[in-house]
């Protein structure tokens, strides 16, 4: 292993917690990729999910392609 792939020593982790998202990781995650000019619009996970809520009303009151 190359020197600068190594842990440096100002790195504390001494109040880190051991396993602190395990479970909620192991319940399922779903992680997706926002695309840069998205993020500007969308900058955080609250604003994604009303935005995506708002498409999926507009859906349902629209009428359905044939």
């Amino acid at each position: 292993m190359k020197k600068e792939d190594e842990m440096l020593d100002e790195y504390d982790f001494s109040h880190g917690v051991r396993g602190k998202y395990a479970a909620k990781y192991h319940e399922g995650v779903n992680i997706v990729k926002i695309d840069a000019d998205v993020n500007e619009v969308f900058p955080d996970a609250k604003s994604v999910n009303e935005a995506l809520r708002t498409l999926m009303r507009l859906m349902e009151k629209s009428p359905k392609s044939a």
